[in-house]
């Protein structure tokens, strides 16, 4: 078991996903600055109720640990970074300390094999590629990993019209193919029916 903060947000994180990020509560501002100097990861969990902005919001148990990647700050008060996911977890227990922030006990989520991706999801890497080929390093970071069922699962997962809750489940199951074969399903059906 490990301590980290939790930062509840209203996205969904996906281990490899990119997050960019802008800080202007001191809670935050303090834990980015922390992060910064000892190289440590937070924790992103999809918020259940409540914001994102003012008391703590009761957030998901299952969550994506993340860490800085770049920051910039250009007006005093306004931290801009980007995020980059790792490993998944589950929230054991937590405290909030007197500024707000949430402090998890956390446990991290054993990673299932990684199958290379087969000739039945073709249709999932046929329609990331078009999207990475539009939009490239403003999405995703490299390396692009085409042959991975993890990583494609997952980038669908994020760029795709779902809800949060959806996007959520799709996050905590451990089997990357059989995500892919949810995404498979979602993207068969009316842009209209795809829902939680």
């Amino acid at each position: 078991m490990r301590h980290i903060p939790l930062f509840p947000l209203g996205t969904v994180l996906f281990p490899g996903g990119l997050l960019p990020l802008r800080l202007f509560e001191q809670r935050y501002l303090e834990m980015a600055k922390t992060c910064l100097r000892d190289e440590s990861p937070f924790g992103v969990c999809l918020i259940r109720d409540g914001t994102e902005v003012g008391a703590p919001a009761t957030h998901e148990p299952v969550g994506c640990q993340a860490r800085i990647l770049q920051w910039d700050m250009q007006q005093l008060g306004l931290l801009q970074i980007v995020a980059v996911g790792g490993e998944r977890f589950r929230v054991a227990s937590e405290q909030v300390r007197a500024d707000g922030l949430i402090i998890g006990e956390i446990e991290l989520l054993p990673e299932s094999a990684d199958p290379p991706i087969g000739q039945r999801h073709g249709a999932c890497v046929r329609l990331l590629e078009r999207i990475a080929a539009e939009h490239g390093e403003r999405l995703f970071a490299k390396p692009f990993r085409m042959d991975s069922s993890a990583w494609v699962g997952a980038r669908l997962a994020e760029v795709l019209p779902l809800p949060a809750a959806t996007r959520q489940k799709l996050m905590e199951l451990d089997e990357p193919l059989q995500r892919l074969d949810i995404l498979q399903r979602l993207l068969a059906q009316p842009a209209g029916a795809r829902g939680g």
